[in-house]
């Protein structure tokens, strides 16, 4: 086969990792030719432009392409990709985000070219403006009609979509976005290494968030359900993982609070080392308001943690109550306070459900597994247009 993927910008993060393992893996296991479109991999978040020059894949930067809404610049970023279309002469075109989505759409449209697009988070979501929530909606509704199949990252998402009217069931199939799962189940450092190198003592109990300190990531939520945490249990400690522009925001609530020795941040890190992290960590937490499925829950799972989640989008489709976590109302304390305080408390369960959320999902989340499957509705998609 022949691929382009559009993504709007190669940072390190969820949707990223995952266009970028369905590359690798089309061009190194599948023997296809892929191009990735993408633009500059700003932020404080890191970019992945490295690693796909090292993996030796056909990466196209375009310099106007960026994640904020900019006329100007979204005009030479459309007119850019229909000059790279009309040269690459791909089979189909797959596209993820939201800007990638409308513009890599609209383009493969009006060329003729069939279109999938990635839903790894819904373009209109909870703690957008409402002239913006309702602006993505009339959006996705229109490029709905340019759109030939729509991949989800979870169910939740196919719901959301057909409840905005944005297109019916029978055009989505879910592919849970995939990962590599081995330093999860086969960490090259021990729990106990790990938790040395940060200052970890061996009976502390570490409760462990994923995730870039920036709005909407809920790191807030787990800040005001620390003291009553440290107050019943003094042996627990937090551990943020990331790092984003709240940073000093909650580093000085923190101090206020009394707790800046509860709390490590260890910064910016590469994806690689999340694995490693997991290691120290008793207990995952997760408290985004907003996410398609958090690659973290089942990356914490496979790596035997139990985990604390809001339920929001597809964290359900993981956490199972009393079996690989414990789910809470979103923006919930005293919820989410009972949860974790009961993983404190018994080892035992936090084993069991490690255990449970290991056996399940290991190779359902493998990369191999979805891009095999994203493959297949290429084929379905290509068999279709020929039909």
């Amino acid at each position: 086969m022949h691929t382009v993927h559009i993504i709007t910008r190669l940072i390190v993060g969820g949707a990223q990792e995952n266009t970028l393992h369905t590359v690798d893996d089309q061009h190194h296991l599948f023997g296809d030719r892929v191009t990735l479109l993408t633009g500059p991999g700003l932020g404080p978040e890191g970019s992945l432009e490295d690693r796909a020059q090292q993996r030796g894949l056909d990466v196209r930067l375009i310099p106007q392409f960026r994640r904020a809404i900019h006329p100007w610049h979204d005009w030479f970023s459309y007119r850019a990709i229909v000059k790279l279309l009309r040269e690459i002469k791909p089979d189909i075109v797959h596209t993820h985000s939201s800007k990638a989505g409308i513009l890599g759409r609209l383009t493969a449209y009006r060329l003729g070219i069939p279109s999938v697009h990635t839903i790894h988070g819904a373009a209109f979501h909870v703690g957008q403006h409402p002239a913006a929530h309702r602006l993505y909606q009339w959006l996705e509704r229109r490029a709905a009609k340019w759109t030939d199949r729509y991949i989800s990252v979870a169910d939740a998402m196919t719901e959301q979509y057909v409840a905005a009217g944005i297109a019916n069931r029978e055009k989505f199939v879910t592919i849970s976005s995939g990962f590599n799962v081995e330093p999860f189940l086969h960490p090259q450092k021990s729990a106990e290494e790990v938790r040395r190198e940060w200052g970890i003592e061996p009976q502390q109990v570490v409760i462990g968030k994923v995730g870039r300190l920036f709005p909407l990531k809920g790191h807030e939520f787990v800040i005001r359900a620390a003291p009553e945490l440290c107050t019943r249990f003094p042996h627990v400690r937090f551990l943020f993982v990331g790092d984003g522009i709240l940073r000093e925001q909650f580093q000085k609530e923190i101090a206020e609070l009394g707790l800046a020795d509860k709390f490590i941040f260890t910064g910016l890190v590469r994806p690689e080392k999340v694995a490693e992290l997991l290691q120290a960590m008793d207990i995952v937490v997760h408290t985004s308001l907003w996410e398609g499925l958090a690659r973290v829950l089942p990356q914490a799972l496979i790596a035997g943690k139990p985990v604390v989640s809001y339920d929001v989008d597809g964290a359900k489709e993981v956490v199972i109550p009393g079996e690989t976590g414990f789910l809470a109302p979103p923006e919930s304390i005293e919820p989410l306070v009972q949860h974790l305080g009961r993983l404190v408390l018994e080892p035992t369960l936090r084993a069991a459900l490690g255990r449970e959320g290991r056996a399940r999902f290991t190779d359902q989340f493998r990369h191999e597994t979805m891009t095999r499957r994203i493959r297949e509705v290429y084929a379905e998609v290509l068999a279709k247009r020929q039909g």
